[in-house]
């Protein structure tokens, strides 16, 4: 095993973990240039490597890709990538009021743990944990989509039924074009490029992106100031501490994006969902969250690096791809010749556990690197006057979203989103149940109409659904999730009823 550790630190690994780590991060925090993109465009550069090679620079792109993601969340209320949305719910409020550089500071520090708790438990528990998540179908998948969807809206600050508005929008959103089972077309218009739906990337950066840039346009404050008596630089030392006061939840964070990474088709935004809903849930501060919590930062961060990891638990024993990324990386091994199955740890563990140790370096690469791009990304993002960076903003926003499938309609899709999207702002919605309704919806869509015509098939519709103990179990989460504001609220009133009294 050491000499495969050995192997994952030779120049020439060192020098494509770094690459790969440095290239995901810069790609990642650009809206529209998502870790999928780049890893998919630069697998042919690797078929003249060795597989182990191909495997470490892919996949450091890939966890460089997730974790770049919170440049854009921190500084412009942007998720780089779908499962940096939960970050945004504190990153953006953090760095508004001077504290960006301690915001990417601790994200770095929270992405390198749960990446390595993803990697280690890819290394220690990987065979077991890929026939674990075989237990998995498509009625567990239906309730642990509603599960992502009741949980963003009962994390809606202030308003419960908004919320869960907000993510029925995003759900009608995910049910443009042609429908997940079947085919019909639902909601075109006679629009052709309607017809392949909403791409999720498109209706991200609408939703998002395009508010920030019209509230920059609608007052005349400065869009975000350095308070000079804060340190400046990278606030490190700060950012360890607050890391240390929320080490259960960095670790409980990891495991939960390990986890649920490991389940296919599942991803980073539920697992940074669950992450952020349960340190809410668990802290004595819970009311500062949303409104620049450093423990927000920490669960969102933590958790959606560990799906790197626990999405190759999947891929590499059962030939069931993860996320998007893992069957692109799971394609070039195929180039390779390497056989994919519970075989690989045996026949190729030359291959697997030097890549695996090469990603676990790579992870460890990403304190360095992003610790020195951020420390230039807030300072630079500050002196960019107004009148450059609304120009600058909404420029990389169109060139991002006509560069996913070079459709200029996609361009005017995701003007209109963000038009409704602060239109919606303004009456007190907030866009990121939206956003996941629509990463949701489709999981959710499938999932259920895939239960149903099983159910109907063995004539046990109701078993399929409520007869099966992890979704028995799932439910009793969501039951939770949706009770536990209102229940919330009545315990803050008795108590003042108590103390009045």
């Amino acid at each position: 095993m050491f000499a495969y550790f050995l192997d994952a630190l030779t120049p020439f690994n060192l020098m494509l973990a770094m690459f790969g780590v440095t290239a995901g991060i810069t790609i990642g925090a650009l809206p529209g240039l998502t870790a999928t993109m780049a890893v998919a465009v630069l697998t042919p550069m690797t078929f003249t490597m060795p597989p182990s090679s191909a495997l470490i620079v892919l996949a450091s792109i890939y966890m460089g890709g997730i974790y770049g993601g919170c440049f854009s969340a921190i500084l412009v209320n942007t998720p780089g990538t779908p499962s940096s949305i939960t970050t945004t719910f504190d990153g953006y409020p953090m760095a508004k009021r001077g504290d960006g550089a301690l915001a990417l500071s601790l994200a770095t520090l929270a992405s390198v743990i749960g990446g390595a708790i993803g990697v280690l438990l890819l290394l220690l528990v990987a065979p077991p944990l890929a026939r674990a998540a075989l237990a998995f179908g498509p009625v567990e998948y239906f309730w642990l989509a509603v599960l992502g969807l009741t949980l963003v809206a009962s994390l809606s600050e202030g308003n419960l039924l908004k919320g869960i508005m907000g993510a029925c929008l995003g759900l009608l959103i995910s049910f443009v074009g042609s429908a997940v089972m079947g085919g019909d077309l639902r909601f075109t218009f006679g629009s052709p490029t309607l017809s392949g739906g909403v791409n999720i990337v498109v209706a991200l950066i609408g939703l998002f992106c395009i508010p920030v840039v019209l509230d920059l346009i609608s007052t005349a404050e400065p869009h975000m100031e350095m308070d000079k008596e804060r340190p400046q630089g990278f606030r490190l030392r700060e950012a360890v501490k607050l890391l240390l006061n929320e080490k259960i939840n960095v670790f409980r964070s990891g495991g939960i994006g390990a986890l649920v990474g490991a389940l296919p088709a599942a991803g980073g935004s539920i697992s940074s969902l669950i992450a952020y809903s349960e340190a809410r849930r668990s802290s004595k501060k819970s009311h500062e969250y949303g409104k620049g919590a450093p423990g927000g930062i920490v669960a969102a961060e933590a958790a959606n690096n560990a799906t790197v990891g626990g999405g190759f638990i999947p891929t590499l024993t059962l030939g069931i791809p993860g996320t998007p990324p893992d069957a692109i990386i799971m394609g070039a091994l195929l180039v390779h010749g390497v056989q994919i199955g519970p075989s690989l740890f045996t026949e190729n563990s030359e291959i697997v556990y030097t890549f695996i140790f090469g990603l676990l370096v790579a992870t460890i690469l990403m304190l360095p690197i992003g610790l020195l791009l951020g420390r230039y990304a807030f300072r630079a993002f500050i002196a960019i006057p107004k009148s450059l960076l609304v120009p600058g903003v909404l420029l990389l926003t169109i060139l991002g979203t006509y560069g996913i499938n070079n459709n200029v309609i996609e361009v005017f899709i995701m003007l209109a989103l963000g038009v409704v999207g602060w239109a919606l702002s303004r009456a007190g919605f907030s866009p990121a149940p939206i956003v996941l309704g629509v990463v949701l919806g489709q999981i959710a869509e499938q999932g259920f109409v895939q239960a149903w015509l099983i159910g109907s098939a063995t004539s046990n519709l109701s078993g399929m659904f409520f007869g099966r103990p992890i979704s028995l179990a799932i439910i009793g989460i969501i039951i939770l999730s949706l009770g536990y504001p209102l229940l919330a609220t009545q315990l803050k009133k008795f108590g003042r009823l108590k103390a009045h009294d």
